[in-house]
């Protein structure tokens, strides 16, 4: 497996397997990659002939007083991953190589990015649809991997690939959990361990919005205070947001009814971590 931080080298061997008929999956990472970034690896090895996946803390979606510096990095360990999960390419730029001095283009959704993380972190999407478009311009895949656990940036991608008509399938992959229920991230590395331990909360007040609803509640009030209730119960926890949104156009809803995504985001300590449930309350 070959691993560069070069454009220009990333182009042309993608252009090579092309030439040979063989099919291109890309998985956009920013690193410290972990049993969640594996599965999306994992699925496109399956899928594809061959896979990119790409090394890039990007630093246009962090805003000033965010983690951007601290952000774990460990390039070598990821490189043992991935040449394990049978990838063929690393792409690993620098901010220089993927912002040349004068850049200036960014890629701005209006609609998708108001809600949820967008309200607190009203820079971080422009920067995520900005870096995602440079990614599938340089990579040209024919598939691209990402996780459900990120549910409004991946409802974000997959509208900007239709508005802009890439021509590349998204496919999303489920939410990867650590055994005791704790969705996998990369910032979980950030926590103490008593802190981890109160991040279960985020898990438990996720099973319970599920049960509720798969046991006939509708009103998606009474289930945002309940997960609300579940999460104020653990001191080191401080709520972001609970939300009940329509899975597709991310606008908040009052019923649970059609695809519906309920998203929270809570603070243990000073990380802050996210976690879903998407329903399809016609197949209940």
């Amino acid at each position: 497996m070959k691993r560069t931080g070069s454009v220009a080298e990333v182009r042309q061997q993608v252009k090579e397997w092309k030439k040979q008929g063989l099919t291109v999956g890309l998985v956009p990472t920013m690193g410290y990659l972990h049993e969640g970034h594996k599965s999306l690896i994992d699925r496109a090895v399956k899928e594809n002939d061959r896979v990119v996946v790409s090394i890039f803390v990007n630093p246009i979606q962090f805003a000033p007083n965010e983690d951007l510096e601290s952000y774990p990095r460990d390039i070598e360990k990821d490189t043992e991953l991935c040449t394990n999960a049978g990838a063929s390419l690393i792409f690993n730029p620098t901010p220089e190589e993927m912002y040349p001095n004068g850049f200036s283009t960014n890629v701005v959704m209006n609609n998708l990015t108001k809600e949820l993380c967008g309200k607190t972190r009203p820079t971080h999407f422009g920067g995520v649809c900005t870096v995602v478009s440079k990614l599938f311009n340089i990579v040209a895949p024919d598939r691209a991997y990402f996780g459900e656990k990120d549910a409004q940036q991946l409802a974000i991608i997959k509208r900007m690939v239709a508005d802009l008509n890439f021509d590349i399938e998204i496919k999303g992959c489920p939410i990867v959990r650590e055994a005791d229920g704790l969705a996998k991230s990369s910032r979980n590395t950030y926590l103490s361990a008593e802190e981890r331990q109160a991040a279960l909360v985020l898990s438990k007040s996720i099973a319970l919005g599920k049960k509720m609803v798969e046991d006939g509640e509708r009103n998606a009030q009474t289930v945002i205070d309940a997960m609300k209730k579940c999460i104020s119960a653990e001191p080191l926890a401080k709520i972001d947001y609970v939300s009940v949104v329509d899975a597709l156009s991310i606008t908040p809803i009052d019923e649970y009814k059609g695809y519906v995504l309920t998203a929270i985001a809570v603070y243990i300590g000073k990380t802050r971590l996210i976690d879903n449930f998407i329903v399809d309350i016609d197949t209940l």
